[in-house]
């Protein structure tokens, strides 16, 4: 905020209506750029490691500046695709509740392209293809943004903008919690799977045993005898025969019986007294056999273990294509949404910035490829050919005085904002 005279944030100046007997003053009003602002040379998209696939700087000039020509020709030596941007007329209220506006405006901004990201890392998690297109009203993302037209239809512009944004912002805010939540089941679908997984393909110290016993290797039903399953590590097996016998008191002399062997373990049944099975267990332990405690012969248990891997792979792969149905839908409606919050960000500031009636011309310049390195120097240039907007306060760096080092150096003296495509 501009406070007390201090600048504490970017600030530029707007004129206050004068009123009666009252002296017109010039006042400092935050100013609160893109919060997606990469000058670097490699580019990567905000809060993530996703990579850009391109980039608009979002400009909007005083009709008077006559700046497509030169936009067209100078700009980047003319290389620059550019594309005017069509900002409709929107029910301006007074400069207090725009300023106010902006503000939250900001805020959403930010949410929404927070919002984008997740949604991109959530598609290419999931999604056997890393490069899935970007389809936004089923068109794609750059041909939606380059073309951009209002949906009136949906979003009418005779209401004002503090209703507008309340209603885009809880559309696709809403839909992002329906990402989230169905990221969360698939996540613990995906587990329930994993684990299942680990049952059916793991090793003998692991894996679930349904496939692998049988009824006559177990002693059943008896009030004083158990038999117990361990796995003992392939080299190991020695110790294990000539130590089980002597491990506790009763175990059943040449019980032991080989039920399965992989490359790492061959697994035993053991017949024992109940009475010192724990005590068993333990001294298996120590000597790094692995007893399965968690396995106990029973039909109906045995049954249910043979569905479960079937049941949670059906779950997981349903809560997968679920979910990419849903991001894809979420990416689409989210990045509409974000794209109409920066229009009415563009006409707040520059109504802002440049006063009304809103006399402004808005374009895109598109940057993608290796030509995303150019974003800065773009930027450079711009300042240089339109720096004279932002008064001499900004042209004359010797009028900062006091506030030289407080003012943010990536101020610029337009509107100026970077929309990015990941």
């Amino acid at each position: 905020m501009c406070l007390n005279g201090k600048v504490t944030t970017k600030c530029y100046h707007y004129f206050v209506p004068c009123r009666a007997k009252q002296t017109c003053r010039r006042s400092i009003i935050p100013h609160l750029t893109s919060p997606i602002e990469f000058l670097n040379s490699t580019k990567m998209s905000s809060g993530n490691s996703q990579p850009l696939l391109a980039e608009y700087l979002i400009l909007s000039l005083p009709q008077s500046t006559n700046a497509q020509q030169w936009l067209e020709q100078s700009l980047n030596n003319g290389k620059q695709p550019l594309f005017k941007l069509n900002v409709p007329d929107f029910q301006s209220g007074t400069l207090d509740s725009l300023v106010q506006e902006s503000e939250e405006i900001s805020k959403i901004d930010q949410q929404l392209g927070a919002s984008v990201s997740k949604v991109v890392d959530i598609v290419n998690n999931v999604n056997d293809s890393k490069n899935a297109s970007r389809i936004v009203q089923s068109r794609s993302v750059f041909d939606y943004v380059q073309n951009f037209q209002w949906n009136s239809s949906k979003y009418r512009l005779d209401k004002p903008i503090n209703q507008l944004v309340k209603i885009i912002s809880n559309e696709a805010l809403s839909l992002d919690n329906d990402v989230r939540a169905s990221y969360q089941a698939y996540q613990t679908a995906k587990s329930n799977f994993l684990a299942a997984d680990r049952k059916k393909n793991g090793d003998l110290s692991i894996k679930s045993l349904h496939d692998i016993v049988k009824p006559e290797q177990f002693v059943q039903d008896s009030e004083h005898l158990i038999t117990l399953p361990i796995a003992v590590p392939n080299s190991l097996v020695s110790d294990f025969k000539n130590n089980y016998e002597t491990l506790t008191q009763f175990v059943i002399p040449r019980s032991a019986e080989v039920i399965e062997k992989d490359k790492d373990f061959t697994l035993f049944a053991v017949t024992l007294f109940k009475k010192y099975q724990q005590e068993f267990i333990n001294n298996a332990r120590e000597r790094k056999w692995h007893p399965r405690t968690d396995f106990v012969y029973d039909d109906e248990i045995l049954n249910n273990l043979r569905k479960e891997f079937d049941t949670t792979k059906a779950a997981e792969v349903k809560s997968k294509n679920d979910l990419i149905r849903l991001s894809k839908t979420a990416y689409s409606d989210i990045v509409a949404s974000w794209f109409h919050i920066k229009v009415i960000r563009v006409y707040v500031e520059a109504v802002l910035r440049y006063g009304l009636p809103p006399q402004f011309d808005n374009f895109l310049i598109k940057f993608e490829g290796s030509n995303l390195k150019s974003v800065g120097k773009a930027k450079k240039e711009l300042i240089e050919k339109f720096g004279y907007l932002g008064g001499d306060g900004y042209s004359n760096k010797a009028n900062l005085h006091e506030y030289a080092s407080l003012v943010d150096t990536d101020y610029e003296p337009f509107v100026l904002y970077e929309f990015e495509i990941v």
